[in-house]
């Protein structure tokens, strides 16, 4: 049971309406996440200004797959759900493609470098080797885009954390236990 409660569209604070709205338009209703999210206008804005601006860096397979990994590392269930579905349905990932992300690879060799530097800065908070750091070059990111990976690792950590301690209901399909796969 979720620990905040999700809010109605009249509790909904003015200045977290107009993101809120947006969201639900583009998404087609309201996840649970969002609408307790929006409790806080600065917190929510602000992660909503950061997922919008990220989601032009890199390609969308790739990002998808970064919050698969980073949110199977950090245990966040809710997360997870989202992050299948938007991976199957608009990154167009198989679902071999989608247990892969969550154990931290791809096939596509680009991808799997820039999934396996991001699930090495979560598990290592950052300490990452200088091998690290020469795969993923190897592999053909720039230091620009090893800068967009951390920071999609921060941003999917933030919702990770944001979920993990108030546990909403899941409003997405459900995924197969970490365990279990």
């Amino acid at each position: 049971m979720s620990r905040i409660a999700a809010l109605k569209p009249e509790q909904v604070p003015p200045e977290s309406k107009p993101t809120l709205d947006a969201f639900t338009k583009n998404i087609g209703f309201t996840p649970n996440m969002m609408a307790a999210f929006a409790q806080s206008p600065i917190a929510f804005n602000s992660w909503a200004t950061l997922l919008g601006s990220l989601s032009k860096v890199l390609d969308v397979k790739t990002r998808d797959s970064i919050g698969l990994a980073v949110s199977e590392v950090n245990g966040c269930n809710y997360c997870l759900t989202v992050h299948s579905f938007t991976a199957e349905h608009m990154a167009k990932l198989e679902a071999d493609d989608i247990i892969l992300a969550r154990r931290g690879h791809a096939k596509d060799r680009k991808r799997d470098a820039a999934v396996q530097f991001a699930r090495k800065v979560i598990e290592t908070r950052g300490h990452v080797h200088d091998a690290d750091l020469k795969a993923v070059r190897d592999a053909g990111y720039t230091d620009a885009n090893i800068i967009e990976i951390v920071a999609l690792v921060a941003m999917y950590s933030l919702t990770n954390f944001f979920n993990n301690v108030f546990d909403h209901e899941k409003d997405f399909p459900a995924v197969t236990p970490a365990g279990s796969i």
